[in-house]
């Protein structure tokens, strides 16, 4: 169970961030209790609080490539929220579900629809261009495939545990041919300080998860 402290500080940077979109504590603080019970649903070993309080702390880290800074930290919170490994629409059921709060809670449309954009192209993982914000999301969305290797291995043992009804078999192709997209891409980040940074090591690990499935 996440600590008390944990949760404080993941209220604390929900409210400021509902602050500067003009919502009220009371509400704020509801909406806060919805998506702590989504993120605490069981069979969620990585998309977890802590996989949110992760991103987010990494997109305050990139933030000077933002253009509108709390649509992506917005985009944060909601991007795991439907999260089911036997399903391949969690991330239209995710946007769907932050347009409903966040028209709930008075955010302008115009933030929506950007809310629910970025949350939509975590689906492949693809930003344009000129998509800063998507680009932010994204590459903190993955920023757990730059981690140290402890780090990294609990991540990967927890994905396993969220694919627990899938055979080994299946689940080794499986994660060898979403592991192998990552490499085959010219580049798994897009901001420059990801790119220069995280981009060996996240594909040092990847390279290091394959060689380990294919020798269990």
């Amino acid at each position: 169970m996440p600590t008390e402290n944990f949760m404080d500080i993941l209220f604390s940077n929900w409210q400021h961030t509902l602050q500067r979109v003009g919502v009220d504590q009371v509400a704020a603080e509801k909406a806060f209790n919805s998506l702590i019970a989504a993120y605490s649903t069981p069979g969620r070993y990585y998309h977890t609080l802590k996989h949110i309080a992760h991103v987010l702390s990494t997109i305050q880290i990139l933030e000077g490539y933002t253009n509108n800074l709390p649509a992506v930290q917005l985009a944060a919170w909601f991007h795991d929220v439907v999260y089911d490994t036997q399903a391949q629409d969690n991330e239209q059921r995710s946007a769907d579900y932050a347009f409903e709060l966040l028209s709930n809670l008075g955010i302008p449309e115009s933030t929506i629809t950007i809310v629910t954009r970025l949350i939509l192209n975590t689906k492949d993982h693809q930003a344009a261009v000129d998509d800063y914000d998507s680009q932010v999301l994204l590459d903190a969305d993955l920023a757990i495939l730059a981690t140290n290797q402890v780090q990294y291995g609990e991540y990967a043992y927890a994905i396993r545990q969220e694919y627990g009804s899938v055979s080994e078999a299946n689940y080794i192709t499986g994660r060898q041919q979403v592991l192998e997209r990552f490499l085959q891409r010219s580049h798994i980040y897009f901001t420059p300080l990801m790119s220069e940074f995280a981009e060996p090591s996240a594909r040092g690990n990847i390279q290091a998860e394959i060689k380990s499935l294919l020798s269990d």
